[in-house]
């Protein structure tokens, strides 16, 4: 059963399907990193409140998503509590998703053609975040990512995704990591 929270104004519906994790550390990061957006992005902030509609929190086949036909932004649960992960790296994956949102306001569905295109709009969001940080938020990490990805080619940069796989393979880390605390 998903909970409903607001923070930052913004509705956050959680779905946490993993006993082994707690609902209001994933919130409490969700909101220390829309902090970081707030304080070092401001204008990909306020563009996020007026283009995303609710973010979402919960197990998916990859850091993040945008869907358009709800305008809702997913972060993925185990990425959002883990450790290992800085809370500049779930601010970065959020301003990516809401700058897919803000593309999909402004233009529309998009042809399959553009995908490319509009990942790399997506990364380079990711990568002036990144730059704006101050030294020791952990903005390395991030802006790292996001060159990488920028010199990437088109298929790598916005692969064909086969969800049922990414579906199958969480479902299996989830069954195996049942009761061991691990994410």
């Amino acid at each position: 059963m998903a909970e409903h929270r607001q923070v930052h104004g913004l509705r956050v519906r959680i779905l946490n399907t993993r006993p082994d994790i707690d609902t209001d550390q994933a919130v409490r990061r969700v909101a220390a990193a829309l902090d970081l957006i707030a304080a070092h992005a401001p204008r990909n902030y306020r563009r996020l409140r007026a283009d995303v509609a609710a973010l979402v929190v919960e197990r998916f086949p990859c850091r993040g998503a945008f869907f358009p036909d709800t305008r809702e932004c997913l972060v993925e649960l185990t990425f959002t509590v883990n450790p290992r992960h800085t809370l500049a790296e779930i601010a970065s994956s959020i301003v990516h998703e809401a700058t897919h949102a803000r593309v999909a306001r402004r233009c529309g569905p998009l042809p399959v053609r553009m995908r490319p295109r509009e990942e790399r709009i997506c990364r380079r969001a990711e990568l002036e975040f990144g730059l704006a940080l101050p030294a020791g938020a952990d903005a390395d990490v991030v802006v790292q990512r996001a060159r990488a990805s920028l010199a990437l080619s088109d298929p790598e940069v916005a692969p064909r995704i086969d969800w049922s796989v990414g579906a199958r393979l969480i479902a299996e880390v989830d069954a195996r990591s049942e009761g061991d605390g691990r994410t």
